[in-house]
């Protein structure tokens, strides 16, 4: 006997789904941290490597181009000798930016309950009582 298929009561996503259309911009590991750091103003190069660790000189230079044809990011030539890169997020990156903030604040969450169900699992492993799951 099979199951009988239920509606989907979602409304309909429009033809040009909006969370791909998100996702494009912040897909890749490093796109939510640079929106992070650039949040709190402008930055170099430099600054952004520092401020990411593990990301590479190569990785970082691709995806602060990417994010700039994408409209993400503005980059800035200083008039300073040398001269000088700065980049910064542009009206349409200022957007990401509580999106990110949100999910900053789900990650913790997700962190705690990770957290207390490790620390159930190891006092019941030191009791010998089962954890329901």
């Amino acid at each position: 006997m099979s199951l009988k298929i239920r509606k989907n009561r979602a409304a309909a996503l429009p033809p040009a789904c909006p969370v791909g259309e998100c996702m494009v911009m912040l897909g890749g590991a490093w796109a939510p941290n640079i929106i992070w750091y650039l949040s709190g103003g402008p930055r170099r190069f430099s600054e952004l490597k520092i401020d990411i660790p593990g990301i590479s000189a190569k990785v970082l230079s691709t995806r602060l181009k990417d994010m700039e044809e994408k409209g993400a990011i503005e980059r800035r030539i200083m008039p300073t000798s040398p001269p000088s890169v700065e980049y910064r997020l542009s009206e349409l990156g200022q957007e990401f930016v509580p999106a990110i903030h949100a999910i900053v604040e789900v990650g913790y969450k997700l962190k705690l309950r990770r957290e207390a169900k490790l620390a159930e699992e190891a006092a019941a492993q030191q009791t010998g009582h089962a954890v329901p799951a």
